[in-house]
């Protein structure tokens, strides 16, 4: 933590004016605290009957707000509190949850009451930088605004009973707008739309309207401008479940603009193996392309669950865009549910959507955790895939992995969930670069 203290001098003749202390937001903040003090009373001897008694006199009444870089109220309290706190997700009450954007900031003090004197006012700033976590989230989920049964606020509270940090809400071909989300302690909601069409399926996230006009489009041209339109606005755009048979994308992939590739939706099956495979292609051919994963939730079903599968993704906060930014970046891997499975992955500090200048003798540090008896650790590269490790019973698993060549690495555990079923992937990441 960072701290700055201010000391800013009120001259009575400034008695109720509002008077603005600018101060510097450090880049990556996540959160600041703002308290002031200043003497509120004096005392003053009265005469009295019998002994002595002191009066004491209110004679300094100083209210407290503040104002971002462009000028917005982010909040104001009067002089209700000594504290007060905003992050991008939270704040103090009179406060709005607000991007700590750096720049010149400013308090706002308003001198309602000030004594003959003067009055000094100690502003102290308390700067908690950002710091890289996990978040579990699901990027894929319906409300019976489209095709759910839940509504968006039981859709919320159910998602952070599974433990979840973060959803978007993508209901089909409807948009939903910030102002309706609920507020549930702990959990990120990110605006969303599933644009849905015969010929595929997209999700648009991040924005309430990514469009102009109605959803429907009768012909390539007119899809693609919608997908451009949002693109301008934007969207950060992924294309859902591509293989499927039956909702399957077929406009041109080299035309639309597109992010991301869902390659993991709803509980493994089939016809996720082989979009992973067929996402583990593009890779081959030295394609960058960063995937995602989404329950594509509706209602709990025998075969469908809320974070089945589960977005991990490493956020330098729980912020909306934070976590898109890494979602964008491909620092992620994915899961079968909101399970304690992990792998780490860590070449010279850098991780999983990153790019390293390649060198003889770099090495990958491996870290597995949650492997259950039977699990297998596979790396997968430009020249294929191999086993590293087949966990004898319920553990973790530490390894430094060699990097023979540039190109990239990703890694895949392979579990069998039932006793005579196949293994299954069950967990999946995203890859890491290796530059020449």
């Amino acid at each position: 933590m960072k701290t700055t203290e201010i000391i800013h001098h009120i001259p009575q003749s400034q008695q109720r004016q509002y008077l603005l202390v600018p101060f510097e937001m450090p880049a990556a903040t996540e959160r600041v605290e703002i308290a002031y003090a200043y003497p509120h009373n004096q005392n003053v001897p009265l005469e009295a009957q019998i002994g002595q008694f002191t009066q004491k006199e209110r004679v300094n009444r100083i209210d407290l707000g503040l104002i971002a870089p462009d000028g917005s109220q982010v909040g104001a309290s009067g002089s209700s509190r000594e504290v007060i706190f905003v992050s991008t997700t939270e704040a103090t009450s009179g406060y709005h949850p607000n991007p700590l954007n750096p720049g010149t900031w400013q308090v706002m003090i308003g001198a309602y009451v000030v004594a003959t004197e003067g009055v000094d006012v100690t502003i102290r700033l308390t700067f908690t930088p950002k710091t890289r976590r996990w978040l579990k989230g699901d990027l894929h989920t319906h409300t019976l605004a489209s095709d759910g049964i839940l509504t968006l606020e039981h859709l919320a509270r159910h998602a952070r009973e599974h433990g979840l940090d973060f959803i978007a809400v993508t209901d089909h071909n409807q948009p939903v707008l910030r102002a309706s989300f609920p507020k549930v302690e702990g959990l990120t909601i990110i605006p969303g739309m599933e644009w849905t069409h015969y010929q595929g399926h997209a999700n648009f996230f991040g924005i309430e309207k990514p469009y102009e006009g109605s959803f429907f489009s009768n012909t390539a041209d007119e899809a693609t401008n919608k997908f451009r339109q949002a693109r301008e606005n934007g969207a950060l755009i992924s294309i859902n479940h591509p293989l499927e048979s039956s909702f399957g994308f077929h406009f041109d992939l080299d035309v639309i603009p597109w992010d991301l590739i869902e390659v993991w939706n709803g509980p493994m099956r089939p016809r996720n193996i082989e979009t992973i495979a067929w996402w583990d292609q593009m890779l081959k051919t030295g394609k960058r392309q960063v995937a995602v994963c989404g329950s594509d939730y509706h209602q709990d079903t025998v075969f469908q669950r809320l974070a089945n599968p589960t977005m991990n993704v490493l956020s330098w906060s729980a912020s909306e865009g934070d976590i898109l930014e890494a979602v964008r970046a491909g620092h992620s891997y994915f899961t079968y549910s909101p399970t304690d499975l992990q792998v780490t992955l860590d070449v010279e500090g850098k991780t999983y959507g990153d790019s390293v200048r390649w060198r003889k003798g770099l090495e990958a540090c491996l870290h597995a955790f949650g492997l259950e008896a039977g699990d297998q650790v596979k790396l997968i590269d430009q020249d294929g895939e191999r086993t590293l490790f087949s966990a004898p019973s319920q553990g973790t698993w530490q390894a430094a992995q060699p990097v023979s060549k540039p190109g990239y690495i990703r890694l895949e555990i392979w579990r069998t969930f039932y006793p005579g079923l196949p293994m299954l992937p069950a967990l999946v990441t995203n890859p890491i670069w290796f530059e020449k």
